[in-house]
This record gives structure tokens, C-alpha cells and sequence, in this order.
């Protein structure tokens, strides 16, 4: 049964591989334009920083569980990581240290308070997340003073700008946290522990480990990327600002459903999150090469979230044949 898992997942992430293949070129073939080297570097851009948001949100929907809150937190991120990185009378190096501390530390705190709230009182991180969503964004408009912030020293701004064998370096940093992300849900203990609270809770409990605690951790570490993908917000855009993040749960959701991560938990892959946040860029990108608005695009984006839920449960119900007595092996 092992081996036909394993082979059912390769299989899966093919076929996104494969979506992914045949929308670049029916993209290229219509537009020109898309296949230009500026403009894969331009969606190399685009789609990091979601790719980021989106590995945290992984380990949340593994258990089961969701995150409605990580654009709001994004915003409370850059605007705290924006207020001490232009802190007047502190040098450059330490302040873009702080910064980048600061904005991680928000991150992680924001998630924590997610998952320990779950947990503590059993409340569905919907509501929980939900909440939050509005801490944060209230909390950001109100120490900021609803204004954005800029004049980021020199050598932050540069290393969004910056490239390495002509990719862009927070691309690189992307790539870096999804395997980051990969080593862990495959090769740690914890990883391991995700996929199986996220299948039979009960059983986790019932073999000596405290989910709870797994739980709640994941939370954190969701809320940790978020704070590392504000730092590249800022790298990028060199802007602080507390309506920043508007949408962006709804994306990162949309590239981990459409890589085959299911909302019911226990099923899913970081190379599947990858490929989904890139179908997200791909499409993005070559719908605004076509002329299409960002309403029209907003509403492709939501069907393609409700269809790749639709996909996900009839790819359940097939699986679940597969364990009945007299199902294939």
C-alpha cells in the first residue's frame, strides 16, 4: 500500500507538472511577450513571495486546518520591520539585522497566538485566524498611523534587485524554503508527526505524543514564513505599509489545494505547493499579458480554488475505494 502511495503522489505532481508545462506554452504561443527572458524573470519574481507564504501554509492545511490571516500579518510584519530599519540615529547594519529580526519574530508571535488559541480552547483556526486577521491588520494601521513607510537604506534595497546566474535572489530564497520545507516533512520527526495527526489524530494521541503541541508549532512556523515573506516584500517594493497583503491568503491557499494538498489533511507535498504557487504565477501573469483586470482575474482565481477542491474530493473518494475490501491494491 506504501509503494502505491508513493506512486499515486509522483503521479500527482506530474500531472500538476504537466498543467504547468502546457498552460507556459499555450501562453507563449498567444503572447510572445511571455516567453521573453525579462518577464520569466519578472514571474520568478512575482511568485516568491507567495511560494514562501504558501510552505507555511502547508504545514497548517496538513493538519487539517487553515490560515486566514497571513496577509494581514504580512502587513503588521513590514510595518514593524519598517518602523526599526528606519529608526533614526541606529547604523545600517544593525538596523537591517533588527529589521529582519523584528519582522520574523511578529510572524512567529502572530501564528503561536493562532495555534495555542486552537488548541487551548478547541476552536476551528477558521474563527481563530479570523480574528487575527484583523488584530493584525488593525494593529498595523494603528502603530504605523496608517502611512506608509519608506527610505530603506541602500544595501536592503539592493538585494531585491539582486540576481544570481540571472535569477533573482529571492526567488532563490524561495526555492530555498521549499526544500527547507521538503527536508522537514519527509526526513524530521516533526514532518512526519504533521502527515499523521493530519490522517488519524486520535491514533497520534493514543501512541504516547501530544498533537497539541505539533499543532501549535505549526501554526508558528506558518507564521514565521509569513514574517520571512514580508522581509521580501520589503526587499522588493522597499515600502512598508499596513494595507499591504490584501488577498494573499487566498493565493497561498490556491497553490497549496491546486498542488494536491487536501483540506481535510494528511495528503500533500511541498513539491506539490511549489508547482501550484507557480501555476498561480504562470496564470497570473499571462492573464494580465492578455489584458484581463484584476477583478476578472480575482474571479479566476476563485474557481480555480473551488475546482481544485472539487478535483480533491473525488481524488479522496477514489483513494478511500482503494482500502474497502475487494478495492484495488
Amino acid at each position: 500500500m506504501r509503494a502505491k502511495q508513493l506512486f499515486n503522489l509522483l503521479m500527482r505532481e506530474a500531472g500538476i507538472g504537466l498543467a504547468l508545462a502546457l498552460m507556459a506554452f499555450l501562453f507563449s504561443f498567444i503572447s510572445p511577450r511571455f516567453a521573453s527572458l525579462a518577464n520569466l524573470t519578472n514571474i520568478f519574481t512575482q511568485i516568491s513571495i507567495n511560494t514562501v507564504i504558501a510552505v507555511g501554509m502547508t504545514f497548517v492545511i496538513l493538519l487539517g486546518g487553515i490560515d486566514l490571516s497571513v496577509g494581514s500579518v504580512l502587513a503588521l510584519a513590514t510595518v514593524v520591520g519598517g518602523l526599526v530599519i528606519t529608526h533614526e540615529g541606529w547604523s545600517t547594519g544593525p538596523a537591517i539585522t533588527l529589521s529582519i529580526l523584528a519582522s520574523c519574530a511578529v510572524g512567529m508571535l502572530c501564528g503561536l497566538f493562532n495555534g495555542f488559541v486552537c488548541e487551548r480552547w478547541k476552536i476551528h483556526s477558521f474563527i481563530v485566524t479570523l480574528g487575527m486577521l484583523n488584530i493584525a491588520r488593525g494593529a498595523a494601521l494603528e502603530i504605523s498611523n496608517s502611512r506608509t513607510i519608506f527610505s530603506f537604506p541602500d544595501a536592503f534595497n539592493a538585494v531585491g534587485s539582486m540576481t544570481f546566474a540571472g535569477v533573482p535572489v529571492i526567488f532563490v530564497i524561495a526555492a530555498a524554503v521549499v526544500l527547507a520545507g521538503r527536508f522537514i516533512l519527509n526526513r524530521t520527526v516533526f514532518g512526519r508527526m504533521i502527515y499523521a495527526i493530519g490522517n488519524n489524530e486520535e491514533a497520534v494521541r493514543l501512541s504516547g505524543h501530544d498533537p497539541r503541541l505539533y499543532k501549535v508549532a505549526a501554526f508558528t512556523v506558518c507564521g514565521a514564513m509569513v514574517g520571512l515573506a514580508a522581509v521580501m516584500y520589503m526587499m522588493r517594493l522597499n515600502i512598508s505599509s499596513p494595507i499591504l497583503g490584501v488577498g494573499f491568503e487566498l493565493n497561498a491557499i490556491a497553490a497549496v489545494v491546486i498542488g494536491g494538498t487536501s483540506m481535510s489533511g494528511g495528503k500533500g507535498s511541498m513539491t506539490g505547493t511549489f508547482l501550484g504557487a507557480c501555476i498561480m504565477g504562470v496564470l497570473n501573469n499571462g492573464l494580465l499579458l492578455l489584458g484581463m483586470g484584476d477583478f476578472a482575474r480575482m474571479m479566476v482565481t476563485g474557481l480555480i480554488i473551488v475546482v481544485a477542491v472539487v478535483i480533491d474530493k473525488y481524488r479522496a473518494k477514489a483513494f478511500f475505494r482503494t482500502l474497502e475490501p475487494g478495492g484495488s491494491p
